[in-house]
C-alpha cells in the first residue's frame, strides 16, 4: 500500500472504540492495539512532532496497512485485543503475549452446595463461568460483593462428607454456613445461588435500586463509612453492567455472519469464535452489475464460505432467516459430520455481538465503496471545471449583507467530498461601508489566505464563491495580491446555477440534476446557511445592545453581563427584578424592569 493510500485510510478511521491492527508489506500482523478512539490513536503513531522509543520508531517504519474492528466500549476492545494477540503473536506486542488470561468467576452448580471463586481457564466441567473481568481487580471486588450480599461459600470444604470447622467467612457474616448442620437448608442455599446467577447475568436493576436507597439512608443518618461502602458497591455494579459482547464463556464453535448491502454492492464480515474467543475474521466484497437480492445473497455467501475445506462450526449466526435455511443446515451437518444449527438471534449477547459485526461491515462498506464513489465524483468535478488537480479540499465563501452595519462573511469546507465543520470560519466585515458584496468578498478572501500563508498551512484545491463574475474577479484579485496563483477559483450564481471559472471567458452550464452540480449546490447552500445564521446572531446582538444602552445606569460592563447571561432581549424583558439583581445590582435591575414595562 502506498504512503498516500495509508494516509487516506488513517483519515477514514472511525472515532469509535475498538482494536487497530498494523500489518507489514507482506500482510503479516505486526502489532495489535486497543483504543477509545481508533482514528485518534492510530494517527498518533504518524505524528511528526511526537518522539518515540526505538521499538515504536521501527514499528512505524514497517507499517504498510491498517485494519480495525470497532467495539461498543473500551473494555470489549481490551478483550478482543487479548484474543487477537494470543492467536497471532504479533512481533511488536509484548504486554499481552504471555499465557496469562483475564480472570473469570466460576460457579460450581454441579455441586450440592455450589462455590464461587476466581479462575483463569474455562473448562468443560459442568460449571458456569462468568467473565472475563477487565480489570482483574473487578473480579475480586465482585466476589467480595457477592459474599456480603448473597452469602454463598468460597471455601473448598467437602460438605457433608465429614465434620469441618467453619471458616472465618461464617464468623464475619459472609457465608450462610452450609457446612454447619441445621444452619442453612439446602433450599435456602440454592435460592441464594439462583440470585447470584441472576446478578452475574446482568439482572442488577432491582439490586442497584435497593443499594442506592441504603446509601441515601446511611448518608442521612451520617453513617458515612456505611454510605461509602454502598457507593463503592454501586460503582462495582455499574462496571459489571457494561456488556462485554466480544467474549463468551461458552465452549461451542460459532461463526457469525454480518453484512451490509446497498444497491449492487455488499460487504460481508465473518467472525469465528472458538471456546468463547474470536480466533478469526474474514471480509468479502461484492460489486455486482445488478442490485443484490438479500435472500439470494445470504444463501450464496454461506454456501460459498463453506464450499471449500473451510471448517464448519457447530452454530452459525445470521442476521435474518431465509427460505433454504433448513436445507442448508442439512448440507452443513453432513459436511461437518454432526448437527449444525443456523440461528437468527433476536435478543441477548449473541444478538448484540452480531449487531457489532454488522456495524463493522457497514463501516467497511463506507470505506471501500463510498470513498470510491466520492473519488469518482471529485474526478468528474475536476473534468467539468477544467481544474489542474482533483479538488480534495474546497473552501466556499458567501457574504450576508442585510443592513449596512451588520455585514458578515462565511467560509465552509468540503474535504474529500464531505463537509468539515471544524474548519468553518466566520468573518465580520471591517473595511467596507454599505452593502458592497464585491468589496466584502475581496476583504474576506484576503484575510483568509493572508492568515494561511502566515501560519504556513496548506491551501485548498478550489475556492468557490457565491455570486457571478464580480465575485469571481474579487477572489482572483485578492489571491493574486498575495502571490497565490496555484489555487483554482470558481463562482456559482444563484437561480441560474451558472458557473464562472477563472481564466475562461464563457460560463459553464452543468447538466441539471448531475452529481457534480448537486455537490456544488450543496457546498454553496451550506455557505449561505452558515452566513445567514451568523448574520442573524450579529444583528440580534446589535439590536439588543442598542436597546440596553437606552436604560439609565446600564453601561458597557452591565450590558455585557446581561447579554452573556440572558442571550436575548425577550428573556431580559421577561426577567424579574430579583433575577436581574445578582448580575447588575438592585437599582440598575429596577431601571431595567421600569424601562421595559413602560413600552
Amino acid at each position: 500500500m502506498s504512503k498516500l493510500a495509508l494516509e487516506d485510510k488513517l483519515e477514514n478511521l472511525p472515532s469509535q472504540p475498538g482494536v487497530y491492527i498494523f500489518k507489514d508489506r507482506r500482510g503479516r500482523i505486526i502489532y495489535v492495539g486497543k483504543a477509545k478512539s481508533l482514528r485518534h490513536r492510530a494517527r498518533s503513531y504518524f505524528q511528526l512532532s511526537k518522539s518515540f522509543n526505538i521499538k515504536t520508531e521501527t514499528l512505524v517504519r514497517e507499517i504498510a496497512d491498517i485494519d480495525y474492528i470497532v467495539t461498543d466500549n473500551d473494555i470489549e476492545a481490551v478483550i478482543l485485543e487479548n484474543s487477537i494477540i494470543k492467536k497471532e503473536k504479533p512481533r511488536f506486542n509484548v504486554m499481552l503475549r504471555d499465557d496469562k488470561n483475564f480472570p473469570y468467576l466460576k460457579l460450581t452448580i454441579s455441586e450440592e452446595y455450589p462455590r464461587l471463586y476466581l479462575v483463569r481457564r474455562v473448562l468443560s466441567d459442568g460449571a458456569l463461568y462468568y467473565g472475563p473481568f477487565i480489570p482483574a481487580s473487578l473480579a475480586r471486588r465482585t466476589i467480595r460483593l457477592i459474599s456480603r450480599h448473597f452469602l454463598i461459600r468460597r471455601c473448598r470444604y467437602p460438605i457433608g462428607k465429614k465434620k469441618v470447622s467453619p471458616c472465618i467467612d461464617l464468623q464475619i457474616h459472609r457465608c450462610l454456613g452450609p457446612c454447619v448442620p441445621g444452619l442453612a437448608t439446602r433450599e435456602e442455599y440454592q435460592a441464594a445461588v439462583k440470585d447470584v446467577q441472576l446478578f452475574l447475568e446482568g439482572k442488577t436493576a432491582e439490586l442497584m435500586r435497593s443499594l442506592r436507597q441504603k446509601m441515601e439512608r446511611a448518608a442521612a443518618r451520617e453513617q458515612f463509612e456505611q454510605a461509602a461502602y454502598y457507593r463503592d458497591t454501586l460503582h462495582t455494579l455499574e462496571e459489571l453492567s457494561l456488556k462485554q459482547k466480544i467474549a463468551f464463556t461458552t465452549l461451542a464453535e460459532e461463526d457469525f455472519f454480518g453484512y451490509h448491502i446497498e444497491g449492487n454492492q455488499a460487504v460481508l464480515q465473518v467472525f469465528n469464535l472458538r471456546q468463547g474467543v474470536v480466533v478469526g475474521r474474514k471480509e468479502y466484497y461484492w460489486d455486482e452489475p445488478l442490485p443484490i437480492d438479500e435472500e439470494e445473497f445470504i444463501t450464496a455467501m454461506v454456501k460459498q464460505y463453506y464450499h471449500s475445506d473451510q471448517y464448519v462450526a457447530h452454530r452459525i449466526y445470521l442476521q435474518r432467516d431465509f427460505e433454504d435455511s433448513r436445507l442448508l443446515e442439512d448440507w452443513l451437518s453432513q459436511k461437518r459430520g454432526n448437527r449444525v444449527n443456523i440461528v437468527v438471534p433476536k435478543r441477548g449477547r449473541k444478538a448484540q455481538l452480531l449487531q457489532l459485526i454488522i456495524e463493522n461491515a457497514r463501516l467497511s462498506f463506507n470505506n471501500k465503496f463510498k470513498s470510491e464513489a466520492t473519488e469518482r465524483l471529485l474526478i468528474a468535478l475536476q473534468e467539468a471545471l477544467h481544474l489542474d488537480k482533483v479538488p480534495q479540499r474546497i473552501e466556499a465563501f458567501d457574504i450576508s449583507n442585510i443592513g449596512a452595519g451588520d455585514m458578515v462573511g462565511s467560509m465552509v469546507v468540503w474535504e474529500k467530498g464531505a463537509p468539515k465543520p471544524s474548519d468553518y470560519r466566520k468573518f465580520k466585515i471591517k473595511t467596507v461601508l454599505g452593502p458592497d458584496d464585491i468589496g466584502s468578498m475581496t476583504e474576506v478572501i484576503k484575510r483568509r489566505y493572508e492568515r494561511l500563508l502566515k501560519e504556513k498551512k496548506n491551501l485548498p484545491d478550489l475556492v468557490l464563491v457565491d455570486g457571478g463574475k464580480g465575485q469571481l474577479g474579487a477572489a482572483v484579485k485578492s489571491l493574486a495580491s498575495l502571490g497565490i496563483q496555484e489555487v483554482s477559483v470558481a463562482a456559482i450564481a444563484k437561480r441560474e446555477e451558472t458557473l464562472y471559472l477563472q481564466g475562461r471567458a464563457k460560463p459553464v452550464k452543468l447538466e441539471e440534476g448531475s452529481s457534480v452540480l448537486r455537490l456544488l449546490q450543496q457546498v454553496r447552500n451550506e455557505a449561505h446557511r452558515f452566513a445567514i445564521t451568523f448574520h442573524r446572531r450579529v444583528r440580534t446582538g446589535r439590536l439588543l445592545a442598542s436597546e440596553l444602552e437606552q436604560v439609565p445606569g446600564i453601561g458597557e460592563k452591565r450590558k455585557n453581563l446581561l447579554l452573556s447571561h440572558f442571550k436575548s432581549l425577550d428573556r431580559i424583558r421577561a426577567a424579574s427584578e430579583d433575577e436581574l439583581t445578582p448580575l447588575i445590582g438592585r437599582r440598575a435591575a429596577r431601571e431595567v424592569v421600569d424601562h421595559f414595562s413602560s413600552q
